[in-house]
Protein backbone atom coordinates (compact mmCIF):
# COMPACT_ATOMS: atom_id res chain seq x y z
CA UNK A 1 0.00 0.00 0.00
CA UNK A 2 1.24 3.58 -0.31
CA UNK A 3 0.65 6.02 1.73
CA UNK A 4 -1.73 8.94 0.74
CA UNK A 5 -2.91 6.93 -2.21
CA UNK A 6 -6.51 6.15 -3.37
CA UNK A 7 -6.74 2.51 -1.85
CA UNK A 8 -10.10 1.51 -1.54
CA UNK A 9 -14.22 3.04 -2.57
CA UNK A 10 -17.33 1.61 -1.46
CA UNK A 11 -20.62 2.01 -2.84
CA UNK A 12 -24.31 1.58 -1.88
CA UNK A 13 -26.45 -1.29 -3.05
CA UNK A 14 -29.97 -2.20 -2.72
CA UNK A 15 -29.83 -5.28 -4.37
CA UNK A 16 -26.40 -6.84 -3.75
CA UNK A 17 -27.30 -10.15 -5.53
CA UNK A 18 -27.73 -8.41 -8.49
CA UNK A 19 -24.78 -5.79 -8.34
CA UNK A 20 -22.55 -9.00 -7.89
CA UNK A 21 -23.48 -10.48 -10.96
CA UNK A 22 -23.41 -8.08 -12.62
CA UNK A 23 -19.81 -6.86 -11.90
CA UNK A 24 -18.81 -10.68 -12.18
CA UNK A 25 -20.49 -11.04 -15.78
CA UNK A 26 -19.34 -7.72 -17.42
CA UNK A 27 -15.64 -7.17 -15.62
CA UNK A 28 -14.82 -10.35 -13.86
CA UNK A 29 -14.67 -9.00 -10.42
CA UNK A 30 -14.54 -11.46 -7.62
CA UNK A 31 -16.59 -10.48 -3.85
CA UNK A 32 -16.06 -12.12 -0.28
CA UNK A 33 -19.33 -11.43 1.47
CA UNK A 34 -19.01 -10.30 5.03
CA UNK A 35 -22.65 -10.95 6.18
CA UNK A 36 -25.87 -10.37 4.47
CA UNK A 37 -25.17 -6.54 3.95
CA UNK A 38 -21.40 -6.05 2.79
CA UNK A 39 -19.45 -7.48 -0.12
CA UNK A 40 -15.80 -6.48 -0.83
CA UNK A 41 -14.97 -7.03 -4.83
CA UNK A 42 -11.60 -7.27 -6.12
CA UNK A 43 -9.77 -7.51 -9.36
CA UNK A 44 -10.96 -4.14 -10.41
CA UNK A 45 -7.91 -2.34 -10.44
CA UNK A 46 -9.26 -0.45 -7.20
CA UNK A 47 -9.93 -2.60 -4.07
CA UNK A 48 -13.49 -1.91 -2.81
CA UNK A 49 -16.92 -3.04 -1.40
CA UNK A 50 -20.52 -2.66 -2.05
CA UNK A 51 -22.96 -1.98 1.28
CA UNK A 52 -26.65 -2.69 1.94
CA UNK A 53 -28.51 0.70 1.20
CA UNK A 54 -31.43 2.28 -1.01
CA UNK A 55 -28.89 5.18 -1.83
CA UNK A 56 -27.29 5.49 -5.36
CA UNK A 57 -24.16 7.07 -6.63
CA UNK A 58 -24.87 9.16 -9.70
CA UNK A 59 -23.63 11.88 -11.07
CA UNK A 60 -26.27 13.99 -10.67
CA UNK A 61 -27.03 13.58 -6.75
CA UNK A 62 -23.07 14.50 -6.67
CA UNK A 63 -21.55 11.01 -6.66
CA UNK A 64 -18.21 10.36 -7.64
CA UNK A 65 -17.70 8.77 -11.12
CA UNK A 66 -15.58 6.08 -12.07
CA UNK A 67 -14.65 5.34 -14.69
CA UNK A 68 -13.58 2.14 -16.74
CA UNK A 69 -10.97 1.74 -19.55
CA UNK A 70 -11.87 -0.32 -22.33
CA UNK A 71 -10.12 -1.39 -25.72
CA UNK A 72 -13.20 -2.27 -27.03
CA UNK A 73 -15.64 0.42 -25.50
CA UNK A 74 -18.16 -0.73 -28.39
CA UNK A 75 -17.89 -4.23 -26.84
CA UNK A 76 -17.53 -3.51 -23.45
CA UNK A 77 -21.01 -1.27 -24.09
CA UNK A 78 -23.41 -4.46 -25.67
CA UNK A 79 -21.65 -6.33 -22.07
CA UNK A 80 -23.36 -3.83 -19.89
CA UNK A 81 -26.39 -3.84 -21.71
CA UNK A 82 -26.72 -7.71 -21.61
CA UNK A 83 -26.10 -8.26 -18.11
CA UNK A 84 -28.78 -5.84 -17.58
CA UNK A 85 -27.08 -2.39 -17.10
CA UNK A 86 -28.78 0.70 -18.46
CA UNK A 87 -26.87 2.73 -20.64
CA UNK A 88 -27.82 6.27 -19.43
CA UNK A 89 -25.32 8.56 -21.83
CA UNK A 90 -24.70 6.71 -24.99
CA UNK A 91 -21.10 6.72 -26.49
CA UNK A 92 -19.92 10.26 -27.09
CA UNK A 93 -16.55 11.93 -27.67
CA UNK A 94 -14.39 14.05 -25.74
CA UNK A 95 -11.01 15.43 -26.41
CA UNK A 96 -8.29 12.20 -26.44
CA UNK A 97 -11.26 9.58 -26.94
CA UNK A 98 -14.65 8.80 -26.10
CA UNK A 99 -17.11 7.24 -23.09
CA UNK A 100 -20.56 6.18 -22.08
CA UNK A 101 -22.52 6.02 -19.00
CA UNK A 102 -24.45 2.92 -17.21
CA UNK A 103 -26.25 2.49 -14.23
CA UNK A 104 -25.44 -1.04 -12.18
CA UNK A 105 -28.56 -3.13 -11.07
CA UNK A 106 -28.38 -1.00 -7.55
CA UNK A 107 -28.60 2.04 -9.15
CA UNK A 108 -24.88 3.68 -9.50
CA UNK A 109 -23.60 4.97 -12.20
CA UNK A 110 -20.22 4.61 -14.26
CA UNK A 111 -18.41 5.00 -16.82
CA UNK A 112 -16.64 3.31 -19.80
CA UNK A 113 -13.94 5.25 -21.64
CA UNK A 114 -11.62 4.17 -24.83
CA UNK A 115 -8.99 6.24 -27.29
CA UNK A 116 -11.53 5.31 -30.06
CA UNK A 117 -15.01 4.18 -30.26
CA UNK A 118 -14.10 1.06 -32.36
Amino acid sequence: MEHAKLNYVEFPAKNLTATKQFFESVFSWTFIDYGSEYSAFSNAGLEGGFYFSELESRCENGGALLVFYSNNITDTQAKVEKAGGIINKNIFEFPGGCRFHFIEPSGNEFAVWSETAE
